[in-house]
């Protein structure tokens, strides 16, 4: 008897379901041994990292707080990349939608206008926009490959932020930090929850979903979306057009990146300071695949991925561990999620030995 591994006749749903829980069950377990050979108890490891972050209701806030830009980000990018739209520059575009929503706000300092809030958020929108335009345009006009250039965007958006904070938006009373100054009480986003710090923009997030979902699955322009991602031919029959599907994808990344960007810098932060975002939007990605590209599975994964963060910073204050083991747990969850993904294609047949 041995193991034979084949292909399926045609691709496998429940897998297609059962993979993100495999991998996240697969993460846990790994991660247990992970603590073992760091010399830390695999049990105070698991508590410290899991359970610690979510033992009261302001930790559960904090959890919904940190999800929001997640599920923002995931959201658009699942746009694109049900049209094979690869997107990977969500992370300068939030930072550009931070600067350009933020900048609004530092223009009409002192501002009490009702207006104000709103506009940051669109001015948000409009400046992720602007900046997932740029590798839209380089596909569609000179084939260039999107994953290449919106990657390298990233890079550029983080200079911007440094070269502002530390020059032209440098607060003059900030004791040298390089940050701007506070945003108003009119330019920040209101309190869900008193005595916590999760705010509106969770609101926003659960609507992005609930909008991304209509998209998808209601509107024809969703419907063309997905043909030319599942049967890229059958879309070109059908007159679908590929260029169209690649500025929807990337402007829909770009416009909740941008609205993920001003929802920190009006919410948690403040102000814009060089360390917007602790890499979400690059997490964002994990998130969109281990929620199946669905607005529900993005919801769930973005609190697990916001408990790994939230756990990482746990482990550094109580287990002595840098605060990068939670970029480990997020890269143990792709590589066991794209592991499990083989299993919905293929399978492992038990096979007779001939003698």
């Amino acid at each position: 008897m041995w193991l034979k591994f084949e292909q399926r006749p045609e691709p496998s749903k429940t897998m297609s379901y059962l993979s993100p829980l495999l991998a996240v069950a697969l993460m846990f377990l790994s991660g247990l041994i992970l603590f073992l050979v760091l010399g830390k108890s695999p049990v105070e490891g698991f508590k410290v990292f899991f359970l610690n972050p979510i033992k009261d209701s302001y930790g559960i806030a904090e959890l919904f707080l940190k999800a929001t830009p997640l599920m923002l980000c995931a959201v658009g990018l699942s746009v694109g990349f049900k049209a094979n739209v690869w997107n990977i520059g969500a992370e300068g575009q939030l930072l550009i939608g931070a600067l350009v929503g933020g900048g609004l706000a530092l223009h009409f300092e002192g501002s009490t206008s009702p207006f104000l809030l709103p506009g940051m958020i669109v001015a948000g929108a409009l400046g992720g926009m602007a900046w997932a335009a740029i590798p839209a345009f380089l596909r569609t006009r000179f084939n260039a490959n999107e994953i290449l250039t919106s990657l390298m965007l990233v890079y550029i958006a983080e200079l911007v932020v440094s070269w502002l904070v530390h020059g032209p938006w440098k607060d003059p009373d900030g004791f040298n930090f390089p940050q701007t100054k506070l945003l108003s009480a009119t330019a920040t986003l209101p309190i869900l929850l008193a005595g916590t710090r999760v705010n509106a923009a969770l609101l926003l997030g659960i609507g992005a979903l609930l909008v991304g979902w209509i998209f998808m699955n209601k509107s024809f322009l969703g419907y063309q979306m997905k043909v030319a991602g599942q049967a890229e031919h059958a879309g070109r029959y059908a007159g679908f057009s590929a260029k169209r599907s690649v500025w929807i994808g990337m402007l829909a990344g770009g416009a909740m990146a941008g609205i993920a960007g001003i929802s920190e810098v009006s919410g948690p932060i403040g102000q814009i300071t060089e360390h917007i975002s602790p890499g979400y939007g690059f997490a964002a990605m994990i998130v969109a695949f281990v929620g199946r590209l669905t607005p529900i599975g993005i919801f769930f994964s973005s609190l697990l991925m916001a408990l790994l963060y939230m756990g990482g910073e746990q482990a550094q204050q109580y287990l002595n561990l840098p605060s990068s083991i939670s970029k480990v747990f997020q890269g143990m969850l792709l590589f066991f999620l794209l592991g499990s993904d083989v299993f919905i294609n293929f399978r492992l047949r038990l096979v007779r030995r001939r003698k």
